[in-house]
């Protein structure tokens, strides 16, 4: 049989499974245990058994996590901006921009996650750490909402404010916070790429699976936030916020011992090492030929390895194949006189000075994706509103139904709604009907240009309410005589565009992002969310700088009935609507990675061997 320094694992798995089903053992039964193809291992770093490891029992125990991890997020998210008002008394301007900086940072932080998970820890060890600083986070903020910050007894409703707060209780308030958006931050991009990694793309079947886990998993995501959206929303909002804070504590403590338990079922790809140092390397090697003329040389110029020296070079399973764009970093793989010996036989390379053609194309990939991220982030700036303006638009309507009185920031829920029967819209009748008229349907790209395009039109929805609103409005500083209800369409089409936007994009960075960078794939989605937050909260400080001069209270003041929030809503629209202009060139200017073959990984062990 062949070893497994001499030929490829993919070529080697398919061998042996054959080989392994058409024996019998020792008792005449047949063995029929095949291996993933992807380059996935075991626990123990063996190459991952598909009948023991992965697929939809792990998928399905991964998305339960996600989706307590979530309820307990937005436990706290989605009625932040209330708590700053009404417990530690901050206007609207203010609170609605440090819910924009906090969730900012949530997002942030899921570059420290990614860069940990591809360089040293995996997926797995990562999702785990991370998720117990989320814990402690949610413990702190609970225990100090009870024993400090609800004072007098009875406050943080509609009708009681809270009494000031010592400077070290602000601390505690703003610690817990933060190691919330830590902890959350650095688990959300791993579990969604960790979650991928059960199943194998080398494999029909499974890949199928991989590309439906994205749209169950960003299901799960909403699912997860509709209780805390209903629920902990209505407790909240009635000033129960210790209650409400220890109730996603738990589920987030119960998250992560699912997530635990479900350790022997999971597949693993090994870190990838320090990715800044490999492109630091390209850079360096770029540089130092920086005066040679590529017109001179050819694609067989430069310098590529194979096998496990691929492996061990570049930390990738595949290798990528020679694109013709950024044609500037292909000098850092071209073999010049330097590279060989004095007998010019056999290189000797410096990665410093040379570098392979997939560590080359690795770089290019990066520089492909940023304009396409960069393009996302103004549609971040509107989906971050429904966490904060639209939560105090909603605040200052009629909520009265009957006797039944709807929180403002449960309304959120329809936007879930909207979320799950969307993606069951699409994935059920408008792919297969795409399918039928273009090969592959809708692309993720064009799936994310439908999302901007319906992004749009929920700011003018938003906007249009809020001018209806306005001319209801009876006395100031109170309620608009306009019911609630009026904002759906706004929530709704916020759902309709997230299963384009969000969804494609968790597709795209994931499928485009080289091997060794799948965690930072899917931590550009949540960066966009992040700087989208913080480009909101410069927004709304340049845009009261501007309109509340001489007097004039602005168009969002404390008091929303006095400002004019639906100016805001429209110029969203038009921004959204000159970015989307800009994606477009973008998208049609993209070209996709490449692979050679199927996966190249070898093993330093008898892969056959089952003990």
């Amino acid at each position: 049989m062949a070893s497994p320094r001499d030929s490829s694992i993919a070529q080697q798995r398919v061998e042996e499974s054959q080989d392994m089903k058409n024996r019998e053992t020792n008792q005449g039964e047949e063995v029929e245990e095949e291996f993933t193809l992807d380059g996935s291992v075991d626990r123990k770093g063996r190459p991952a058994i598909k009948g023991r490891t992965g697929g939809w029992i792990a998928g399905f125990l991964i998305l339960v996590n996600q989706g307590l991890a979530t309820l307990a997020f937005f436990g706290v998210g989605v009625n932040l901006v209330l708590f700053l008002t009404r417990v530690l008394g901050q206007n609207n301007a203010n609170a609605a921009n440090n819910v924009s900086k906090w969730t900012g940072t949530v997002y942030l932080f899921s570059l420290v996650g990614a860069f940990l998970s591809d360089s040293y820890w995996g997926r797995y060890m990562t999702c785990a750490i991370f998720q117990l600083i989320f814990v402690i986070g949610l413990a702190m903020l609970s225990l100090s909402t009870y024993l400090s910050l609800l004072t007098p007894s009875g406050c943080g409703d509609r009708d009681t404010p809270c009494g000031p707060h010592t400077g070290t209780q602000t601390r505690v308030f703003y610690l817990s916070i933060y190691l919330i958006a830590l902890g959350n931050g650095g688990y959300q991009p791993n579990i969604a790429t960790f979650g991928s990694d059960q199943f194998d793309e080398e494999d029909p079947k499974e890949s199928h699976s991989k590309v439906s886990f994205f749209s169950y998993f960003y299901l799960a995501l909403n699912l997860g936030s509709l209780f805390s959206n209903t629920f902990l929303s209505y407790f909240e909002d009635g000033g129960l916020w210790a209650l409400s804070f220890w109730a996603s504590c738990a589920s987030a403590a119960f998250a992560l011992v699912l997530f635990l338990c479900g350790t022997p079922r999971y597949r693993h790809f090994r870190p990838a090492g320090n990715p800044l140092s490999r492109v630091c390397q390209v850079v360096s090697a770029a540089s130092r030929k920086w005066t040679v003329e590529m017109g001179m040389y050819s694609e067989d110029d430069l310098f590529e390895v194979d096998g496990k020296d691929l492996v061990a070079d570049n930390n990738t399973t595949r290798k990528m194949l020679h694109t013709n764009g950024f044609k500037f970093l292909d000098r850092a793989a071209l073999i010049g006189p330097e590279d060989y010996t004095e007998q010019e036989q056999t290189i000797v390379r410096n990665p410093w000075r040379l570098c392979t053609i997939t560590q080359v194309e690795e770089v290019k990939c990066v520089l492909r994706l940023l304009p396409i991220w960069l393009c996302t982030i103004i549609y971040s700036v509107v989906f971050t509103q429904m966490a904060s303006l639209f939560v105090e638009q909603g605040a200052a309507m009629k909520t009265q139904l009957g006797s039944f009185r709807i929180p403002a920031a449960s309304m959120s829920a329809f936007d879930i709604l909207s979320v799950a029967a969307c993606i069951f819209l699409y994935r059920r009748i408008l792919a297969p009907f795409f399918a039928r008229l273009t090969p592959g349907g809708l692309t993720e790209l064009q799936r994310m240009g439908v999302g901007l395009v319906i992004a749009v039109m929920a700011m003018m929805s938003a906007g249009t309410v809020e001018h209806y609103r306005l001319r209801h409005v009876e006395e100031e500083g109170k309620p608009s005589s306009l019911s609630v209800l009026w904002q759906v369409p706004q929530y709704v089409l916020i759902g309709a565009s997230e299963v384009f936007m969000y969804v494609g994009q968790l597709e795209f960075f994931n499928k485009e992002a080289p091997d060794g960078l799948k965690s930072f794939g899917s931590a550009l989605c949540m960066t966009s969310i992040s700087l989208g937050n913080y480009v909101s909260s410069l927004i709304v400080t340049a845009v009261m700088a501007v309109t509340a001069r001489g007097g004039r209270p602005g168009w969002i003041p404390g008091d929303l009935n006095v400002g004019h929030l639906d100016r805001f809503y429209f110029m969203l629209a038009v921004l959204t609507m000159s970015d989307l202009v800009v994606y477009v060139v973008c998208a049609r200017w993209y070209r996709s990675i490449r692979f050679e073959g199927k996966s190249c990984r070898e093993t330093e062990f008898d892969w056959r061997k089952d003990d």
